[in-house]
């Protein structure tokens, strides 16, 4: 019985010992590493007639900012967005008040900025501008390179019209 178990157990102990390094896969973590990293920030210019009082343009921009993604989004999406992308995968929205508080926010955040009121304090007196706010959306690591907020335009993680969208909400009376 002894020489039983001790015979199994270095037959177990032998097939341990083997060489599997030719079946492990061992992908190139300095290839995966450069595809994640992005390039410098990037400095972007608001298209012109960005900014609009559209109902339909601030009601994508508040489905954005207010909800994670397709399979996750609150409600219908609002006229001219899909929650899904043209490959049927579920598209990634904003999730902003993980971080932002604003008017009507469930769950706003308190890490990033409180948005509350933004157009009246803000961009009615002329501290902010409505490029400041399109800026900050679409690649906020310009002037904060240490920024932990979402890098949008750069990754293309939202197209110009979707920042546009964002940035007409923001800036609207509520």
């Amino acid at each position: 019985m002894k020489k039983t178990v001790m015979m199994s157990l270095l037959v177990g102990a032998s097939l341990f010992a083997a060489d599997y390094s030719s079946v492990i896969e061992t992908p190139n973590a300095s290839k995966i590493i450069e595809k994640d990293l992005m390039g410098p920030p990037t400095k972007f210019t608001m298209p012109a007639n960005c900014v609009t009082t559209d109902a339909d343009a601030i009601a994508r921009g508040s489905f954005i900012f207010h909800n994670l993604n397709g399979g996750k989004t609150k409600g219908d999406a609002p006229k001219g967005l899909a929650k899904n992308n043209a490959d049927g995968k579920p598209k990634q929205y904003g999730n902003c008040v993980a971080c932002h508080n604003i008017e009507g926010a469930v769950g706003g955040g308190n890490i990033g900025p409180d948005l509350t009121g933004y157009k009246d304090m803000f961009v009615a007196t002329g501290v902010r501008d409505n490029q400041f706010v399109y800026q900050k959306i679409a690649d906020p690591r310009v002037d904060n390179k240490d920024t932990h907020m979402t890098v949008n335009l750069t990754t293309k993680l939202f197209n110009e019209r979707e920042i546009c969208d964002m940035t007409s909400y923001i800036v609207s009376p509520k």
